[in-house]
């Protein structure tokens, strides 16, 4: 009569099948190799915020007036939206905002053309509001922040940031955003004396110049497929261009806005103005997107600082500072320091109390169980940050106690 074998478990079938198993390690090295280069490296975990933001601006309406006319008109055409979990508002002196927060696992492209949608339909927007605007909130990453000092003028610097900004922007970096540079406007006079001749207002003058620049559609050329849209580009965008629109006096007389006003561009009141070392400066801060490599994010800057940064003239200055990237790099390095910190001594407990080959099994099962634990964090769309780092960190103890238990263990079997 033939003895049945006993039913053995995974880790039995392994010890009988040593092949398999050399196998098994061998696919594990090499997937976890692959997935270590695959995985996305950054400070924080990935985290998908659902939120569409809607904003109105309706200059000179008060804070009463934006709520009980736009705001709560908004709201009611908004409130019905499918998947929708939250609704609040803002109403403040000339412009209303309203944040739309949609259930976990929402497709937000069809929640944004959903709300695109309402807006169109909307009925009620005061006349002299401008049209909402609907924006998606984009979670984004700090890589660090670039202070651009100089002696000379504020303008000079506006216009060397601008290009900085820019070939950043083309090299790489997602988003970069400009502090310390005041926004500016165009200011029109006009003189009472100059009004009494010309026999207007002022309310008239500046009808007229908001009717003459400005944007406007111009229609469709063609059909079909290669139909096109055209639109008239009237928006005057700088001084030269205020001074050359066309001023009627009257049915015989034409004046160009330059002869009549004194226009110039300046600074707005309340403007943030910042200072290094005594000199105007102006801070670039670099953000990355939530799936690009902060360590890749900041080789961009590097390079460009190693090679574009020295054709800047010399009386510029330039100070990096809050680089977040440096703290997951020095994460890294904690962890390859313990890892080969406890191999090593892995190594030499087994060697002087065990054997040889012992040390050396335990030794091969520490990057063995990383490169398994890197094969399931790309699996389930996880990425190396501070978080995972320091579980990673705290778990190279219990590895190597566990191997050196498992390994006397057997041994003594």
């Amino acid at each position: 009569m033939t003895e049945i074998p006993p039913k053995q478990d995974l880790l039995a079938r392994f010890v009988h099948h040593r092949v398999a198993a050399n196998l098994l390690m061998i696919i594990v090295i090499l997937l976890g190799t692959w997935a270590l280069q695959k995985l996305n490296i950054q400070f924080f975990p990935n985290f998908e915020l659902d939120v569409v933001n809607v904003r109105t601006v309706w200059s000179g309406a008060s804070a009463e007036d934006v709520e009980e006319s736009l705001t709560k008109p908004l709201e009611q055409a908004l409130f019905t939206l499918p998947n929708l979990h939250r609704i609040s508002s803002t109403s403040a002196t000339g412009v209303s905002a309203i944040s739309l927060e949609f259930a976990r696992d929402s497709d937000m492209s069809i929640a944004i053309d959903e709300v695109n949608q309402r807006i169109a339909r909307f009925r009620h927007l005061p006349t002299d509001a401008e049209k909402p605007v609907v924006n998606r909130i984009v979670k984004y990453e700090n890589i660090a922040r670039l202070l651009i000092s100089q002696d000379e003028n504020l303008e000079n610097l506006r216009v060397l940031s601008y290009q900085i900004r820019d070939q950043l922007l083309r090299a790489g970096i997602a988003k970069i955003d400009i502090s310390g540079l005041p926004e500016e406007e165009i200011n029109i006079e006009i003189s009472n004396e100059t009004l009494q001749t010309i026999n207007s207002s002022l309310q008239e003058v500046s009808k007229t110049i908001q009717n003459s620049s400005q944007d406007i559609p111009a229609g469709n050329l063609g059909q079909a497929d290669v139909a096109r849209q055209l639109r008239g580009l009237g928006q005057q965008r700088s001084v030269e261009g205020f001074q050359q629109l066309e001023f009627k006096v009257d049915e015989n007389e034409q004046l160009r806005l330059g002869d009549i006003s004194h226009i110039e561009k300046r600074q707005q009141d309340n403007q943030i103005v910042l200072y290094y070392q005594g000199k105007p400066t102006v801070e670039l801060l670099l953000r990355r997107t939530e799936n690009s490599d902060s360590l890749e994010s900041a080789k961009i800057l590097e390079n460009w600082l190693a090679n574009e940064a020295r054709q800047i003239p010399p009386s510029v200055s330039l100070h990096v500072y809050d680089q977040s990237w440096k703290l997951i790099e020095e994460r890294i390095s904690v962890l390859l320091t313990n890892g080969l910190g406890g191999l090593l001594l892995v190594i030499a407990i087994l060697f002087i109390f065990l054997n040889g080959r012992a040390a050396f099994w335990v030794a091969a099962g520490i990057p063995v169980s990383f490169m398994a634990t890197l094969i399931l964090m790309y699996l389930f769309g996880s990425s190396i940050n501070m978080i995972s780092l320091f579980g990673l960190i705290m778990a190279v103890g219990i590895i190597v106690d566990d191997a050196i238990v498992v390994s006397e263990h057997s041994l003594a079997r």
